[in-house]
This record gives structure tokens, C-alpha cells and sequence, in this order.
């Protein structure tokens, strides 16, 4: 679903992409012992850079076919917009069922609309390893995590290689889960570019 137009909104979302830093799993799932990124994670990873390119997300229920429903709309101040609508299929009909179902179902429809990926804060990507289901407990601070990678950027839209450098030098001097974070969290196109002009620095 989407209004008959979505150029302007197409532009402002590329641009917001270019921005968008990964959702840290940072959130226990204590039946499978593994990680997740809750959807406050979620929208601390895209928030500011959607509004800062005129971008909402507007996230609404509703019935269908007997089945409770997430909309979940992503409008641009041009009035164009884009929708979808995800079912909830919640264990029971009871109250704390079908909150937990709606929460599930804002937070991937919230990443599906925007592009948003989750990412491991414990290494374990970077590392090649697969024991989903006993990861190192190790914690990293989100908000920190998604500030450093927004200077990162900055630095690299400057091409400024030798801050680019101290950023990661003193995001490993906080830890390398830390460093390891940060990097995984840029986007593909900033880490090429790091890749080629401030060699080593992450």
C-alpha cells in the first residue's frame, strides 16, 4: 500500500538509511538463551535520522479476519506514504498475550519498513562463531554505541581519516565488544569507505 507517489519519500529514505545504524540485540530471550534488539532499540537506532529527513513511522491497530493487526505507515512531510499490515497471532486471547504480540510485531514491522537490520553486541558476528544459544554475556551501552557510530559518520562525510581513527581508537580503549559494535553498526557504504582511506582504524 502507498500513495500514488513516493519519489519525495524514496530520496528521504535513502538519505535516512545512509544514517541508520544497526539494532543492538541487547535484550534477553530467557527460553532460547539468545539475544534480541527490543523495540526501543530499534527506534533509538533510526529515530533521528527519520525525522531528520522528514521521515514518521505511525504505527496503528486494527482487526481483520478475526485477527488483531499492526499498520504500520511510513508518512514523508510531502504527504506521500508507504504502508503494511502485519497479523498478530498471539498464544491466547488474554491481555498481556495480545500486548506482547502487538510489541513483536511493531518492532519487525518497524525494522522491515525502514531497513533496519539487528546486530550482535558481543562480537560473536565478527568472530564467525554460531552457538547462538550459549553467547558471551557481554553488555554494551546502545545509546553509546549509536553516538560514536554518528560521529564515525560525520568524520567519514568529512573525509576526515584522522578522526575517523581517533574515534575507534578510543572505542577501543572503552573494549573491543565496544569497537566491535560500533563498526558493525555503520553502514556498508561508510565502512567501504574506511576500508579504502583510514586503513586499520576499526
Amino acid at each position: 500500500m502507498q500513495s500514488e507517489n513516493i519519489n519525495e519519500l524514496a530520496l528521504a529514505l535513502s538519505k535516512a538509511q545512509a544514517g541508520i545504524t544497526g539494532a543492538l540485540k541487547d535484550s534477553a530471550n530467557p527460553f532460547f538463551k539468545s539475544k534480541y534488539a527490543d523495540l526501543a532499540s530499534c527506534w533509538d537506532a533510526c529515530r533521528r535520522q527519520l525525522t531528520d529527513n522528514g521521515l514518521s513511522v505511525i504505527q496503528t491497530t486494527d482487526l481483520a479476519d478475526g485477527l488483531v493487526v499492526v499498520r504500520t505507515t511510513l508518512a514523508h512531510s510531502s504527504g506521500q506514504w508507504i504502508a503494511g499490515v502485519l497479523p498478530v497471532k498471539a498464544k491466547d486471547d488474554g491481555p498481556q498475550a495480545q500486548g506482547s504480540g502487538i510489541t513483536y510485531a511493531r518492532r519487525y514491522a518497524l525494522a522491515a519498513i525502514v531497513g533496519l537490520a539487528q546486530i550482535d553486541d558481543d562480537a560473536e558476528a565478527a568472530q564467525g562463531r554460531t552457538d547462538h544459544f550459549n553467547p558471551p554475556q557481554v553488555k554494551v551501552d546502545t545509546k553509546k554505541v549509536n553516538a560514536c557510530a554518528k560521529l564515525v559518520i560525520e568524520a567519514v562525510d568529512a573525509e576526515n581519516a584522522q578522526l575517523v581513527r581517533e574515534l575507534f581508537a578510543e572505542a577501543k580503549d572503552a573494549s573491543a565488544e565496544f569497537a566491535s559494535a560500533v563498526w558493525a553498526s555503520l553502514p556498508t557504504s561508510i565502512k567501504n569507505w574506511i576500508k579504502d582511506n583510514a586503513a586499520g582504524a576499526a
